[in-house]
């Protein structure tokens, strides 16, 4: 039959339906009618539909992946709960702006609509996937390891062989053998007279890819837990002063969504002393080597106070609270008069370190000085050293210790009722004091000089410096449940990708001379090689059983009766 033969057998009739289909599909010799598409899916199977969906594993990576995008607007959008001050300057700067991320919610982007569904679809998304596929795998585990296919020799991993050893001591053989390398065996008798061995194992791959799931779930809720009922803040204290655990006290407070303040650890404490130790010479000369602050605690009123010695990777903890050092730096003395020589200011100000040498930026507020309110802006250099051009700072460490301050005079604005830092200066409505030049004029101070302010509006006086600690606070109630959680997430995906489940037979069929074994596996997944498995065990069932050794027989015992000796 040639091939025009062949094809002709599969060519349609001239009469056929198939033959009259136009290109659009309808027939030529019947009128056009409309196409009938699927039927609309009920209420029912559209729930069910959209379910399906969302328990996806692609699903889920998507959510998972959004989560993290979402989480991005937070770190550079100012959060009304983290920093109110920085919401507002970002609102008086951006003024197009402001509207449409107060609707989308940016400011408070954790407790926003948005992120809020995208993390609650997240955990139904693995809830749904985990409980299917939990009964998958408890129906897999009670199974039985499956019968051999038919023909084993299409097996990648395939070895035969003939052999005189009985049908029934072979197969056990086989089985204790697969028992010992730990699986699953099976032992199934054919209708031929023959046996099939089945053996199973990596039923733990599915069982880490599953505790993988819950792990990530039980991550998200503890989060979320922590997330809700906890809370963070910061605050410096400078040595000699104290902190109560309220929340006026904080410079920086992030209260959880369904935190009361009530719920704060009524403790305090004072710092009475700081030290810090400073690698003098070598390639880390000026690293810190060790600091610790010295407190005097009280866990709760009318407790008696004890001592503690506060270190970086040494924190206290007061009723589920937890204190941190996390930093340090210097806090400048100052005092000031005003233009009528009272006092207007005297205490030492806490200035922010801006480099590995600690050169330190800070602002003095002076709101009571009269007849106009003064402030200061500059900064204060540990070891104050020249170059051709500029001050800088040689070590962190106080060797030689300068102020370098900027003054300034007018409203500062502190009763507009707009919050401001008391680390930075709005000089809005602030002139500073100029030299004949038109520039603003430089206090270089060292420990002990004063200052005396152009026509006579006052002077500021440098008198040494105190250190103050940058201390965290924070309550993470249930902060165990995430870390639990990513640790049996990171087991469970190791099982998950080092667990190669593996199926094998050894099938024995007897016939007049030799019985044929054969033996082959089967990976479930790709990329393993079970044909050295196989190598190996079909090598250790061709070895000869060790013939039984036959114990050496004693000579009969013969006692010598001294009756019978003549």
């Amino acid at each position: 039959m040639s091939p025009s033969d062949r094809l002709d057998d599969f060519a349609a009739p001239a009469d056929s339906a198939l033959a009259l289909a136009e290109p659009d599909g309808s027939r030529g010799d019947l009128p056009p009618g409309p196409r009938r598409g699927a039927p609309a899916m009920r209420p029912g199977e559209f729930l069910r539909w959209m379910w399906r969906q969302l328990t996806s594993m692609r699903t889920a990576l998507l959510l998972l992946f959004l989560l993290a995008v979402a989480a991005v607007p937070g770190s550079l959008v100012p959060q009304e709960r983290v920093d109110p001050s920085a919401v507002f300057a970002f609102k008086e700067g951006h003024p197009s702006l402001t509207p449409m991320f107060e609707w989308l919610g940016m400011f408070d982007v954790y407790r926003s609509v948005w992120f809020s569904a995208i993390y609650v679809l997240l955990m139904l998304s693995l809830v749904g996937c985990i409980i299917p596929r939990s009964g998958v795998y408890l129906r897999g585990v009670r199974a039985r390891p499956p019968q051999a296919p038919r023909n084993l020799a299409r097996l990648s991993a395939y070895d035969s062989w003939r052999s005189h050893e009985q049908t029934s001591a072979l197969a056990e053989r086989a089985a204790d053998l697969l028992r010992g390398q730990r699986r699953r065996v099976e032992v199934y008798d054919l209708s031929d007279g023959g046996v099939v061995v089945s053996a199973e194992k990596g039923y733990s791959r599915e069982a880490g890819n599953l505790l993988f799931h819950v792990a990530l779930l039980v991550v998200l809720g503890g989060v979320a837990v922590t997330g809700l009922f906890g809370y963070k803040g910061a605050v410096a204290v400078i040595r000699g002063n104290g902190f109560s655990n309220t929340v006026t006290q904080y410079d920086e407070f992030t209260p959880g969504a369904r935190f009361d303040a009530t719920d704060l650890v009524p403790f305090r404490f004072t710092v009475d002393d700081f030290e810090v130790v400073w690698e003098e010479s070598g390639p880390g000369a000026g690293t810190p080597v060790d600091f610790e602050a010295a407190l005097s605690v009280i866990p709760k009123e009318g407790a008696p106070s004890y001592p503690y010695q506060l270190g970086v990777n040494d924190p206290l903890k007061v009723g589920g609270a937890a204190v941190y050092l996390v930093g340090h730096g210097y806090a400048p003395i100052v005092t000031v008069r005003d233009g009528n020589g009272n006092l207007a200011y005297d205490d030492p100000v806490i200035f922010l370190p801006q480099d590995g040498s600690f050169l330190s930026y800070g602002v003095v507020k002076v709101p009571d000085a009269a007849p106009t309110q003064l402030a200061f802006e500059g900064y204060f250099f540990p070891t104050a050293a020249m170059d051709d051009r500029r001050p800088y700072s040689a070590f962190p460490d106080a060797l030689n210790p300068v102020l370098s301050l900027v003054a300034f005079s007018g409203d500062l604005g502190l009763d507009s009722g707009v919050p401001q830092s008391k680390y930075t200066l709005d000089k809005t409505d602030l002139e500073p004091f100029t030299m004949d030049n038109g520039k603003p004029e430089a206090l270089m101070l060292r420990i002990g000089e004063t200052a005396e302010l152009p026509g006579g509006a006052g002077s500021i006086t440098f008198h040494g410096y105190e250190r103050w600690v940058n201390l965290q606070v924070n309550r993470a109630p249930g902060k165990v449940v995430p870390l639990a959680g990513v640790i049996a997430a990171i087991i469970g995906l190791l099982f998950s990708l080092f667990v190669r489940p593996r199926r094998t037979w050894v099938r024995i069929r007897p016939a007049d001379g030799p019985s044929l074994v054969e033996v082959a596996a089967l990976d479930r997944v790709f990329g393993g090689d079970p044909r050295a498995h196989v190598t190996e065990l079909a090598r250790l069932l061709r070895e000869p059983l060790p013939a039984p050794t036959a114990k050496p027989v004693s000579p009969p015992r013969v006692t010598k009766d001294d009756s019978h000796d003549p």
